[in-house]
Parts: structure tokens; sequence; C-alpha cells
């Protein structure tokens, strides 16, 4: 087997048994026996199990990241981008519920390592929307008060949570576009109805 396919069957091994066992609970002998190689193997390509996860991060999410900015690059609309960004996710994380789990769980509870790794592609994922929002300010399309890393954090907050419970049911009852369309809904306009049309 070339060591290309060696490293990407481990990371794919080991998103899998993050998402199963739990960062902290698994083993390099877990990731392993569910690469089908021998434990000596997996150091010849990671240091140990925090290189192993950055790397789920770096390479999983780079990908989402290379796909979705390509594809916001031909759109102009900040609007429409939104759009793209969610649908994008919503389908990565459909795809992939080991990685959603891994995003959603152990994100959270290794934060620290994750945030000494300055430079990684997850902060360049999210930070994907901020720059959504302060192109839709430069165009007048967006509200010049809204705080855009704030507003990254509410948005990506919200697949995030949708994307959990799509993974802890195994199903949803609305389809990706059902959902992007009602994010963007809440997101764009918000839950109040036009202040002209409230009875007084």
């Amino acid at each position: 087997m070339k060591a290309e396919n060696k490293h990407t069957k481990i990371i794919s091994a080991a998103t899998k048994v993050f998402a199963k066992k739990g960062f902290f609970t698994a083993r390099i002998s877990d990731i392993a026996k569910e690469a089908k190689v021998a434990d000596g193997t997996i150091y010849l390509y990671f240091n140990n199990k925090y290189d192993i996860l950055l790397s789920v991060f770096e390479e999983e999410v780079g990908k989402i990241v290379e796909n979705t900015e390509k594809l916001l690059s031909a759109e102009y609309d900040p609007r429409k981008q939104l759009e793209i960004f969610a649908s994008q996710h919503l389908m990565a994380m459909k795809k992939n519920r080991y990685l959603a789990e891994v995003i959603q769980i152990e994100l959270r509870q290794t934060h620290k390592v994750i945030k000494e790794y300055r430079d990684n592609k997850f902060s360049k994922y999210v930070g994907i929307v901020a720059v959504i929002i302060k192109h839709g300010q430069k165009t007048g399309i967006y509200r010049p008060d809204i705080k855009p890393d704030l507003a990254k954090r509410a948005f990506f907050g919200a697949l995030d949570e949708i994307s959990r419970v799509w993974n802890a049911s195994l199903e949803t009852n609305y389809s990706v576009e059902e959902i992007v369309t009602q994010m963007l809904s809440i997101f764009l306009t918000g839950i109040q109805i036009d202040p002209a049309n409230l009875p007084e």
C-alpha cells in the first residue's frame, strides 16, 4: 500500500474511532486496528494522538474549506454566499457523520490544543462566514453595526447544532434545502414581524 494511501486510511480510521470512543478514551491500537495496520505503522506518520487529531481537522476540514471557497469565488451576492456555505457544511456533515461528531465533541473537549495550534483550517473555515459578512457590509446589503466575528459564531453555531441533531437521530424531517432556507430567513430577516404589521 502506498504511503499516501496509508496516511489517508489512518486519518479515516482515526475519525471513526474518535467519534465512537472519544479522543481521550481512544488508543493508538484502536486506530491501528480500524485502519488494519500495525501499531508501529501509525508512528511512521504521526507523533501521537494529538498529532492525529490535528491532522483530522487539517485534512478533513481542509477539503471542505477548499471546496467551499471554490464555490464562493464564483458567487458575488453575499446572501447567496451564506447559502452556499450553509449547504456545503450540512451536506459534508451528513455525508461524514463521524467527522461531524469529532467536530462537535472533540473540538470542544480538546479546545486548548486547537487554540495553541494557531494556523488551523477550522479557524479559517469558520472565518469564511466573517469574510462573507464583511463583503455584505461593503456592498451595503448587511447592516454595518453587525460584528462579523460574533455573527460568524452565531451562524456556525446554528449549523453545528442542526448537524448534532441529525447525527443523534441519524435522520431528519427536513431536507438540506429546507434547513438552509429557514436558517437564512431567520439569520437575514429575523423572527420579528415587520414593526409596521405588529398589533397595537
